[in-house]
């Protein structure tokens, strides 16, 4: 059973992700029927920490106090060089069965203690890039608000640290003792899609007039059913000559270049719009709710309904 939790604070720990950590193992809920746990914040060098907005935490214990946690947390800090008491406090959680829990760019740590090789894993989409490319033996996944992999688990971008923090309360204690903490943070206990939804995705500029011109023309007819060969005539080549062309243009095939404006078209609409889902549907050219349902799912792990209850332009109270 999941009882002593112990937060590391590394020089440049961000405010809010180390009080996230803070937040939902630090208050004993117990009297709401809620969990209690044993929790401290522990540090490398006792004394003044420094976060990343600049003022200092006085952190009084030492790294010791970790060794018998059953979950070491590690909040978003600055990126960049660790010492290797925070590495091996990390190993030795990991090595004993414990859980891990990183809090967006808190993955950079476990992945330098060598914990996340050969694991999946994530952090702020800002950042996944750089952390598949420094760690090419962990697969990365940008689109999740949470990894789960064995005891180990990674969150991704700043507020995503309150997920992956209540799945692993979920995870010892039960829905029920997850919704007091919830509660209490006045959050839901578990969240809709991942962080895909969150992620701009600018249009692929093109390289030469033609294809700029027929993908203008493709934006401006998305309700309508395009196939490669009518594409195809518009840029005056052959099908196969133009998918090739699209491809080397965009690094991506027509159909799923216009699958994904037709989503960002359709998020648009449900953002600034009170356009019924039908009618969005059609005017992206998904032609129906349940085949738009079905490509936000894939592509954004969410519903339209979700997407616009929590992106949706509400009239000021």
């Amino acid at each position: 059973m999941l009882k002593k939790v112990v937060c590391l604070a590394l020089p440049g720990t961000a405010p809010f992700e180390f009080g996230v950590v803070c937040e939902v193992f630090g208050i004993d809920r117990s009297e709401m029927g809620g969990p209690s746990f044993d929790f401290a914040i522990a540090t490398a060098d006792p004394g003044p920490i420094p976060t990343s907005l600049g003022f200092t935490m006085t952190i009084e214990n030492d790294l010791t106090v970790a060794a018998d946690a059953d979950l070491v947390a590690v909040p978003a800090h600055t990126i960049g060089h660790v010492d290797e008491r925070y590495l091996e406090v990390i190993r030795a959680a990991e090595a004993r069965g414990a859980w891990v829990l990183s809090v967006c760019s808190g993955a950079f740590v476990l992945a330098e203690a060598g914990v996340l090789e050969g694991r999946r894993a994530t952090t702020h989409w800002m950042h996944t890039d750089r952390l598949a490319r420094e760690y090419p033996g962990t697969e990365v996944d940008p689109d999740v608000l949470f990894v789960q992999d064995g005891k180990v688990v990674t969150g991704a971008g700043t507020a995503a640290g309150i997920d992956a923090a209540l799945h692993i309360v979920r995870e010892e204690y039960g829905a029920a003792a997850t919704n007091v903490i919830a509660r209490r943070m006045v959050v839901p206990p578990q969240r809709d899609g991942g962080q895909s939804q969150y992620i701009p995705t600018p249009v692929p500029e093109c390289k030469t007039d033609t294809f700029a011109l027929v993908i203008e023309w493709m934006l401006e007819h998305l309700d309508q059913d395009l196939t490669v060969d009518q594409l195809a005539r518009r840029a005056l080549m052959s099908s196969r000559t133009f998918a090739r062309r699209f491809r080397a243009e965009t690094g991506t095939t027509p159909a799923a270049w216009l699958n994904r404006q037709r989503i960002l078209q359709a998020q648009q609409l449900l953002e600034q719009s009170d356009d019924g889902l039908e009618q969005i549907a059609q005017r992206t050219g998904f032609g129906t709710a349940a085949v738009m349902r079905h490509h936000f799912l894939k592509v954004l792990q969410t519903t339209p309904t979700a997407y616009r209850r929590a992106f949706g332009a509400r009239e000021a109270g």
